[in-house]
């Protein structure tokens, strides 16, 4: 049987700490299990009201307590979150004497961390089943997921095949963004960027497109922020790149 505080930190690390408020608010107003539950349409939710809930009245903790202890757990989450960590990436050879961490695992790492928001970034995208699997997990969890990608037309010539965003069409729900050449002040820019942000409180920065060889197989170099402001100023940017008009709805996948 899972104990309370098991219960706790597993819903708290899967809903991020604003549900876990949410679940807490719920308990301490006395709301039966049900309710509790029901309360937030969002996958998983029920499941971890429901274990806090049972663990909780098993271990004949109060509702006073229960809450103040969610509240306190999500608290140190957040916390944790926001002190800023950096370490570098690499895709390529593997250096033994000198340990480091792989771009495929930080970018796998971030996607499964992510509890309501990730926004991407490519130059180049071909479909690589590690990072395929784990958005479609994310968007599974309820993940609001969108894509930013270069197109045929906006390279120039500089891509061939198919258009990068196919390689994310098997992931339903995805929003799928460009940069118009017609917003481009200049001839010849490019949409270059290469970047994974969860939740604004992660963010991967990175040489490497989404293919399997920037992933895996090319030297290519980043690094891995967690906490701090960059990643939520990164986010924000590109919120407002497109709330001026400047990156546009390609097309969204199904859902």
């Amino acid at each position: 049987m899972t104990s309370f505080a098991d219960s706790v930190t597993r819903a708290v690390h899967r809903l991020g700490p604003a549900r876990a408020r949410s679940i807490a608010a719920g308990i301490e107003a006395g709301a039966s299990l049900t309710t509790l539950c029901a309360s937030q349409p969002v996958p998983g939710y029920a499941d971890a009201a429901r274990a806090i809930r049972l663990s909780q009245s098993d271990e004949g903790v109060t509702d006073i307590v229960a809450a103040a202890y969610l509240r306190g757990v999500a608290d140190g989450y957040e916390r944790h979150a926001n002190s800023e960590r950096i370490e570098a990436v690499w895709s390529g050879p593997i250096s033994h004497d000198v340990p480091v961490r792989s771009t495929a695992q930080a970018l796998v790492e971030l996607v499964h961390d992510a509890t309501s928001e990730l926004l991407l970034m490519t130059y180049s995208a071909k479909p690589h089943p590690p990072v395929i699997d784990a958005l479609t997990d994310a968007r599974e969890r309820g993940v609001s997921i969108s894509v930013v990608v270069e197109t045929l037309q906006g390279a120039g010539g500089a891509l061939a095949g198919v258009e990068p965003a196919a390689a994310f069409i098997q992931v339903p729900g995805i929003e799928l963004w460009h940069w118009p050449p017609s917003a481009r002040t200049e001839h010849g820019a490019k949409m270059h960027a290469k970047i994974a942000v969860a939740d604004r409180r992660m963010l991967l920065v990175s040489s490497a497109n989404l293919t399997q060889s920037g992933i895996s197989t090319n030297i290519e170099a980043g690094v891995l922020v967690r906490g701090g402001h960059a990643p939520r100023r990164a986010a924000e940017h590109v919120k407002q790149l497109i709330a001026a008009g400047l990156l546009a709805r390609l097309q969204s996948t199904s859902a």
